[in-house]
């Protein structure tokens, strides 16, 4: 792999430290049963722990240069896809296999981190996903209320899982060295989540709550029925004057569910 040129368009960046490819490992709960999709194994260095785990590893490369290298690693319950996992249909992949729980493991570049975490919430029934991502984005996926990192993907994330930090990772531990520092992120599905009136519509008050991050639920929420969301509020010790960010998941499902 000496010669080969990483693309920036990608975000390709391979991690070559192997006391944090240890700690993925090590932080993943893979049981028999289990099944892992890995998104964007690049040359494969964490591949070839993961099959050693002895349940069926699904990997998606985008990067068809990585064919050959990939190609290397010889196990049976490796199977390799190389396209855009965006585009793939999971679901079709997925019911050919038997298990009990699904586990995502990626290092994901900044520009898809989002659409990946939507495409696989949205297509299975995941348990536990461990990511690798820019520590200001692995931030707001575990920020709490009244912190400036908490936002509506806070919310959205919080709903279905608990979010931990698994360890932090150096510029330093990856080929070619990326310009910030990273975070590996362990997501674990809630066994109940809070029951809200209408899934799709209560992200999207969600967001439209904080759309405009200085200004308070007066001014973000003045397209909904402010009074009814006024009584709410004051039944949480709460006024209009607040902003999203002072809202915990709990707060945002009661108003939600009250109008």
């Amino acid at each position: 792999m000496e010669d080969f040129k990483f693309k920036k368009s990608l975000g390709q960046n391979f991690l070559i430290d192997n006391n944090i490819k240890k700690k993925i490992i090590e932080s993943a709960n893979i049981q028999e049963g289990s099944i892992i999709l890995e998104v964007g194994p690049g040359n494969g260095s964490i591949t070839k722990e993961l099959v050693k785990l002895g349940v069926p590893v699904i990997a998606f490369e985008i990067d068809e240069r990585l064919k050959e290298e990939l190609n290397k690693i010889e196990a049976s319950n490796l199977s390799l896809y190389f396209c855009d996992f965006l585009n793939v249909d999971l679901k079709s992949i997925l019911k050919d296999y038997n298990y009990s729980k699904i586990h995502l493991i990626a290092n994901l570049p900044y520009y898809i981190t989002t659409p990946i975490i939507n495409k696989v919430i949205m297509e299975t029934n995941i348990d536990e996903m461990i990511i690798m991502v820019q520590k200001e984005v692995g931030d707001r996926f575990k920020a709490q209320p009244n912190s400036k990192d908490y936002n509506s993907l806070s919310v959205s994330l919080q709903y279905y899982f608990d979010i931990f930090k698994v360890t932090l990772v150096s510029n330093s531990c990856f080929v070619p060295k990326p310009k910030v520092d990273s975070i590996v992120i362990k997501f674990v599905r809630k066994n109940e989540v809070i029951p809200v009136t209408d899934e799709e519509m209560f992200f999207k008050f969600v967001r439209d709550a904080f759309k405009q991050k200085r200004k308070n639920l007066r001014n973000n929420l003045k397209s909904y029925n402010l009074d009814k969301i006024e009584k709410s509020l004051k039944e949480l010790d709460k006024d209009l004057t607040f902003r999203a960010e002072q809202l915990s998941i709990s707060d945002f499902a009661y108003i939600f569910n009250s109008l």
